[in-house]
């Protein structure tokens, strides 16, 4: 099936279209004959449509093959309602539950039918960030719950609107990864993912309903008394999700990179980065790998330079995958610890977020406040200013408030005092958030 030509003179609109034939799938002529006969091993019987639903497809695709399949002496029809192949219930014979135990020796894979790569690759191309996409007033809208400077947007906006790397550096608790997840709040149109794709024979399972937000809520079983089959909107194989948000931390390995081969399935899981596909993939804590920062970098350079990502199977073969990600990488590490000159040029963009001055670090104090509607006199905040961060030249950190306010509350509700700050209690709250200055080892 040949999917729309890509826009070249502004915005495309993808939706992937419904296939009206098996041909139209791209799958191997063998693949959805394995596929049927698996779903219907594990679900003992279903109807026409029912396995139609599970297939992602329109019973018009699947009735020829079901009618292939009983000519076969694969599959029977239990009962009828009556209204032909539709509303039929359909169950294996022997012969058909032995093929399908084959089969499921070969992986045991029963969502819906994969997208073939070539048809996914297209709609990501189509579907990828393109120009002027970004407007002023909708990136800021993604940061009204913080409070973040003009001069930090304005050095954002540029990174976020071409789509290319990007790296938030600077002290632990200034909200890098707090800056960074707000990018999630960015409103764009939904974009469509696979529910599998389907590659060389082997099957990759890409949409995760964990990492996924999927903007469509299930479709009830269309009843078999319809007169007419519901028309769908768009290949019931894609799921229609909000732009992907995809984080992983110090946990990362460069095996996590590349496709994961389940032994008992026989199924492949995709990495996090295509799975990020058209949305932000934020590798946290950068520097504090399992590998080393150069390591993990020279395997981003081949796909953030040619936007094409080079995977591999467990069977020795390769495959080329796009890549359409808005690789952010955050650490709490000095640039220089990272790499050199030539190392750092390979991310486009760095953006240093610096600790708060106290007007800021009071604001924040404020709107903390606000949000648990705890009353703090400007006079206890100047006392705590004073006391704990003037006179020990302490640098502040936007995260302290935070953390300092919900000590407070604990504070408060172990001892059942006034929903209020006082100078005592910010004491003790601070006096339990950080080390002590007098500790020496």
């Amino acid at each position: 099936m040949s999917l729309p030509a890509l826009s070249t003179t502004g915005p495309a609109r993808f939706d992937p279209p419904v296939p009206m034939s098996i041909d139209d799938l791209g799958l191997p002529p063998f693949f959805l004959d394995q596929l049927t006969l698996k779903h219907l091993y594990f679900a003992g019987e279903l109807t026409g449509r029912s396995l139609a639903s599970h297939l992602g497809l329109n019973f018009s695709v699947v009735e020829p093959l079901l009618d292939a399949l009983k000519r076969q002496r694969l599959l029977g029809v239990r009962s009828s309602m009556g209204m032909g192949t539709v509303s039929a219930f359909f169950t294996l014979t022997d012969a058909g539950r032995a093929l399908a135990r084959e089969y499921l020796d070969n992986n045991t894979y029963t969502g819906r039918a994969p997208v073939p790569l070539e048809q996914y690759s297209i709609g990501v191309q189509m579907q990828s960030i393109r120009e002027g996409w970004l407007e002023g007033a909708n990136f800021r809208n993604a940061f009204q719950h913080m409070i973040i400077s003009d001069r930090v947007l304005a050095q954002l906006g540029p990174a976020v609107n071409s789509g290319k790397s990007l790296l938030l550096y600077g002290q632990p608790g200034n909200g890098k990864t707090f800056l960074a997840e707000a990018l999630f709040n960015l409103e764009s149109d939904p974009v469509y993912i696979p529910f599998a794709l389907e590659c060389q024979g082997h099957v990759i399972q890409l949409f995760d309903p964990v990492l996924h937000l999927d903007l469509d809520k299930p479709d009830k079983e269309e009843s078999i008394f319809a007169v007419a089959p519901k028309e769908r909107e768009y290949d019931g194989r894609w799921m229609r999700i909000k732009r992907p948000f995809i984080m992983s931390g110090g946990e990362l390995t460069l095996d996590m990179l590349d496709l994961t081969f389940n032994p008992a399935s026989k199924v492949y899981d995709a990495p996090f980065h295509l799975r990020a596909n058209n949305g932000i993939y934020l590798i946290d804590d950068f520097g504090r790998q399992r590998v080393s920062p150069s390591e993990v970098l020279n395997r981003w350079i081949v796909p953030m330079e040619r936007r094409v990502d080079y995977l591999h199977f467990h069977t020795g073969g390769k495959v080329s995958v796009p890549f359409e990600t808005f690789l952010v990488f955050s650490t709490n590490l000095h640039p220089k610890q990272l790499g050199d000159e030539a190392f750092l040029r390979r991310i486009a963009y760095k953006l240093y977020l610096r600790n708060p001055d106290e007007a800021e670090f009071l604001e924040i104090f404020e709107l903390v406040c606000r949000q648990e509607h705890l009353a703090a006199p400007p006079a206890v905040i100047e006392e705590l200013f004073e006391r704990h961060y003037r006179a020990q030249k302490k640098p502040l950190r936007r995260c302290h408030p935070r953390d300092l306010v919900t000590h407070a509350i604990d504070l408060i509700r172990f001892e059942h005092l006034n929903w209020e700050l006082t100078p005592e209690i910010l004491d003790r709250a601070f006096e339990i958030t950080f080390i002590n200055a007098e500790y020496e080892d």
